[in-house]
């Protein structure tokens, strides 16, 4: 059994993760000392602090590290999968079509009958991709089959929000699906939180089971089976859990992009580089990168709030063209 090149790297993490969120619930418009949410969180506090925190920050910030976690360990899967370093949930089309369901849940106001809505449509949206998916690419087993796949399904699926922003029946409408499809934990509520908590856990639980599958992919298909791998059941699982984990996360976050890309790419050199070694340090990588990029976010002084998907965007893909510079030998 292989041991990690760093076995500090899941305790520093968990260490950083932690500081993260206290400092997520720490910093704002308004900042609040330690004590003031120490005396919240354990039931007292004067109510200035406790509408601040219990109302906004800690709705907020447990939502980014959720979303964070699903986006990092999805994409360390997907490259484990697909053996490709550029995989994340968009190269077979999920995330669109995850964004396509939310998006129509706003263009027939249907998120305007019960918040569940536009979660909801996301997710069964992500579920229908991944019946398409398994429609296109048939009984074949290769990941190259299921690119050229989620090829098609991410290009329908985008071909059908650029539709929904084409033909919507008023600017504001337009408006607010481009607000949406931007990306962004404002005004978020714990009622996200019942939304999103349990897709993720149980989508990283999918994910996270099929560690033994990955590293048999090493090999490639035939030494996989040759090593007793059943990859029906293993692609089943994984379209599964990319499915419900991503769907559940995109459908109360928006678009949120580069996290599943770079994260493991930014671990992978403190592990022993093979795929079930990634997948922890890239679900607490990528909930830790989320939520500093959200406190960023609330720290820019602007007239209004940036979105948390074009920040993450402008940031992650120059550092993450550099660091491919740099490690594409060591893939």
């Amino acid at each position: 059994m292989r041991r990690p090149r760093h076995p500090l790297l899941v305790p520093a993490l968990v260490l950083i993760l932690l500081a993260a969120a206290i400092a997520s619930l720490m910093l704002g418009t308004v900042a609040i000392a330690p004590q003031r949410i120490l005396a919240v969180l354990s039931g007292g506090g004067d109510a200035v602090a406790r509408t601040i925190i219990l109302d906004l920050r800690l709705p907020r910030t447990i939502l980014s590290l959720v979303v964070g976690a699903m986006l990092g360990l999805s994409g360390a899967t997907l490259q484990g999968y697909l053996r490709n370093p550029l995989a994340e949930p968009s190269v077979l089309g999920l995330s669109n079509a995850a964004a396509l369901g939310a998006v129509c849940a706003l263009y027939f106001g249907l998120s305007q009958l019960h918040p569940i809505m536009l979660p909801l449509l996301a997710i069964l949206a992500a579920l229908a991709a991944v019946g398409a998916l398994f429609l296109l690419s048939g009984t074949a087993e290769s990941p190259l089959t299921l690119i050229l796949a989620g090829i098609a399904v991410a290009t329908l699926a985008g071909a059908g929000i650029s539709l929904a922003l084409n033909l919507s029946p008023n600017p504001f409408a337009a408006m607010e699906i481009m607000s949406w499809l931007m990306g962004s934990l404002e005004n978020r509520s714990s009622a996200h939180l019942w939304v999103a908590i349990p897709c993720v856990a149980i989508g990283a639980a999918l994910l996270l089971s099929d560690g033994r599958t990955l590293d048999a992919l090493t090999l490639g298909e035939e030494g996989a089976q040759a090593l007793g791998v059943d990859l029906g059941r293993a692609r089943w699982r994984l379209m599964l859990g990319i499915a419900i984990g991503v769907g559940g996360a995109v459908a109360v976050s928006g678009a949120i992009g580069f996290v599943g890309l770079i994260v493991p790419h930014l671990l992978r050199p403190l592990t022993d580089r093979s795929p079930s070694a990634v997948l922890l340090p890239s679900l607490l990588g990528g909930a830790i990168l989320l939520t500093l990029a959200d406190i960023g976010v609330r720290l820019i002084p602007t007239t209004s709030e940036l979105k948390l998907g074009v920040v993450t965007a402008l940031l992650g893909v120059p550092f993450f063209l550099f660091h491919l510079m740099r490690a594409r030998r060591l893939w």
